[in-house]
């Protein structure tokens, strides 16, 4: 990354220039780096940080002042916002393959014992995940869903294809589309709000035609 004091004849450029250069602007100051394309865009790792990262993202704004307020230590660390010091390490929990906590530091000390049923309604280029809570769990406030195109696999957040807000006793729906024809199996793992990734809940398969 180059920092640059007047690019492209402004005084704050930004965007892509021949589809090789990026001007931006970091914390005031403005840069230039070479843009890099990800090799492939859709591996699993790749689909696995966007899912979790999604619903990070979407359920900030549910926390309480008291649980956001936690995030402020580690946020004068990186020298950031709470919400993107939230981000950052649930995310780098995640790929460590733990839960992501509300609260920082993570307690991990709530229990993830299951209760959650797991259905697949079969579709057109389509599969509708099913999820329902069928006793309270304690502190669950979320649901991964692992996606896996052979049946008896091993979850791990390279197969994550979805994480679902799911604390309470209801149905909860997720559609995975589009989907070429054929038989894809799923498995579900609950998520305390400290931390805590819960077993495999039992694999169930769906057919898309």
């Amino acid at each position: 990354m180059v920092k640059v004091a007047a690019p492209a004849l402004s005084l704050a450029a930004s965007g892509k220039l021949g589809g090789s250069l990026v001007f931006a602007t970091w914390k005031g100051r403005p840069y230039v780096r070479t843009l890099v394309k990800p090799s492939n865009p859709k591996s699993g790792g790749q689909t696995g940080v966007r899912a979790m990262f999604k619903f990070l993202a979407q359920i900030w704004q549910s926390l309480s002042t008291v649980e956001q307020a936690t995030w402020q230590t580690y946020a004068d660390q990186l020298v950031a916002s709470p919400f993107n010091a939230f981000m950052s390490r649930n995310q780098f929990r995640w790929r460590n393959w733990l839960g992501p906590t509300k609260e920082d530091p993570a307690a991990e000390v709530g229990t993830a014992a299951g209760g959650n049923t797991l259905a697949i309604v079969d579709g057109i280029r389509q599969l509708t995940i099913q999820v329902t809570p069928t006793t309270p769990i304690n502190d669950q406030w979320g649901v991964a869903i692992f996606r896996s195109p052979t049946g008896t696999f091993d979850t791990s957040f390279a197969n994550c294809v979805q994480v679902i807000k799911a604390d309470a006793l209801s149905l909860h729906e997720w559609i995975d589309t589009p989907l070429a024809a054929g038989t894809y199996y799923y498995d579900i793992r609950p998520i305390t709000v400290d931390g805590v990734l819960g077993a495999e809940e039992g694999e169930q398969d769906g057919t898309a035609t």
